[in-house]
């Protein structure tokens, strides 16, 4: 096999009650009522002769309970590993088998390659869904998984690692005729060379890590002093988080959209794209409410944009689900800036407005199986928002709020989704990412989906921790979100708290 480990290797971490439980089910609702399999080709609990048995979940919170479902749905055993923070999570016993992994610190658990594969040996898995975050990009994750024989849910090792370089990712845009920010073609090699590539294109610039996401080692800089600061706290920012401590430049756009483009493709050659999310409301560029279909987003450039997304993946020899990010300017030309070569926090609005299962096709995708559909068959219904929930004070500086939650009132009612492992009782532990939930409004128009997300915040009752919630409701009220005109200095200019 390569690395050392052993089917049915006693060497495991086999937590308490490993057999599969019952219990309550934190509240979740399922995509919406329509689909565009057509009735002949509906999901079914039925095993195909070549799909997965078992899968293995990678992976904690309501990504984790996603992944339980969907496998659940296709007629898969789902495993769960968990690390001791974990232990008493609820949404553990939905899965047929849990298997602890370690400590509480995610590189001696979730991060931890040789517990994860112990793991999975051990439960005898066929496949393995990383969900996003933690090792779901890590393209030695996926070359360890081959290796044991084992399928990685995600795309092949040499894309994520071609697309995981934003440098690199940039070249393939443009071998693709997509088009990208101006900036350095390859990364920085010296302070010299930023200062004389700044001057040729002009302060603002970026400065971005070639590694990593979630806006590590990204520095704005407006001058020569700046930049000359920005490319070192970069450099070490960079380095300490993805041990790649490379820059590139860019040109600084102020405050434009970010709008991102969903994709799925299959080891058959076939692409499609889902349409676009509107992904512009951010705090520290981490996301906070996402939408589809992106608002006041002329129809030709919808179209372009989408189309550049497939060209691109083809020509980075893409499978399964991922995001092509663009930034858009203030005369609607768009920039491509990064894939995200995973399935996005943010799946479930195109999920609602395309009739879609993401996650059932990455699993599919991952068998071996053709797409179901072609680019004609998708189109668009209605209107969705998904609000991100985190354990956080937003009036002090969004700072984690870990603890006991002492009441979890979640809405209801037509129109409303709820991704979520949270129940009253359940400990938010300070060990990871401070998400607890996903809620999402779905109609027909987008005055009517924001309607519905006013009434689900207002019905959304939670004590015990500090939560966006407050955040959210502000700004379902703010003139420029009800007119679709925001763009990521949003929350700089609205929220002052």
């Amino acid at each position: 096999m390569g690395v050392g480990w052993k089917r049915n290797d006693p060497r495991t971490f086999v937590g308490r009650g490993a057999n599969p439980g019952h219990g309550s089910s934190p509240n979740i609702a399922k995509p919406g009522d329509f689909s565009i399999y057509g009735k002949n080709n509906q999901a079914t609990n039925a095993i195909d002769a070549n799909m997965f048995r078992r899968i293995l979940i990678a992976n904690r919170g309501e990504i984790a309970l996603r992944v339980i479902r969907a496998c659940h749905d296709l007629g898969i055993e789902a495993v769960v590993v968990y690390s001791e923070a974990d232990r008493d999570a609820p949404y553990l016993e939905l899965a047929d088998r849990k298997i602890c992994i370690g400590p509480a610190p995610a590189v001696e658990s979730y991060l931890k390659i040789a517990n994860i594969i112990s793991a999975a040996e051990l439960a005898d898995v066929e496949a393995i869904h990383p969900g996003y975050g933690f090792l779901s990009e890590n393209p030695h994750f996926a070359e360890v998984c081959r290796e044991c024989k084992i399928e990685f849910i995600g795309p092949p090792q040499e894309a994520m690692r071609r697309l995981g370089n934003k440098s690199e990712a940039r070249k393939i845009a443009q071998s693709a005729g997509v088009p990208v920010v101006p900036g350095s073609e390859d990364v920085i090699k010296d302070d010299e060379e930023a200062l004389r590539l700044a001057h040729e294109m002009g302060f603002p610039v970026l400065i971005k890590a070639a590694a990593g996401g979630g806006g590590r080692g990204m520095r704005i800089a407006s001058n020569d002093i700046s930049l000359r600061t920005g490319l070192n706290a970069a450099r070490q920012e960079a380095e300490n988080a993805f041990k790649d401590g490379s820059v590139y430049l860019e040109k600084y756009l102020e405050n434009p959209r970010h709008i991102e483009v969903q994709i799925l493709a299959d080891q058959h050659g076939n692409a499609v794209h889902l349409f676009e999310r509107e992904c512009s409301i951010q705090r520290r560029h981490q996301k906070l409410v996402e939408e589809a279909p992106a608002p006041r987003l002329p129809p030709d450039v919808r179209e372009q944009m989408c189309q550049a997304a497939v060209r691109l993946v083809q020509a980075a020899g893409y499978q399964n689900a991922g995001t092509c990010e663009f930034l858009v300017d203030k005369d609607n030309r768009f920039y491509f800036i990064e894939v995200n070569a995973r399935i996005q926090v943010e799946h479930p609005v195109t999920e609602l407005v395309t009739g879609v299962d993401l996650v059932q096709e990455q699993i599919r995708v991952a068998a071996g199986e053709p797409l179901r559909f072609k680019q004609t068959d998708i189109t668009l219904h209605g209107s969705a928002i998904e609000c991100r929930i985190n354990a956080e004070d937003p009036y002090a500086g969004f700072r984690p709020s870990p603890g006991l939650v002492t009441r979890w009132d979640v809405p209801g009612g037509p129109g409303v989704r709820l991704d979520s492992h949270v129940t009253a009782g359940y400990r938010v532990p300070p060990n990871y990412d401070s998400l607890v939930a996903k809620l999402l409004a779905h109609r027909s128009s987008r005055p009517e989906t924001l309607a519905v997300m006013r009434r689900a915040l207002k019905e959304f009752r939670v004590e015990g921790i500090k939560t966006t919630i407050p955040l959210h409701r502000e700004i379902m009220n703010q003139s420029s979100f009800i007119e679709g005109t925001v763009d990521t200095g949003f929350i700089e200019r609205y929220w002052k708290h």
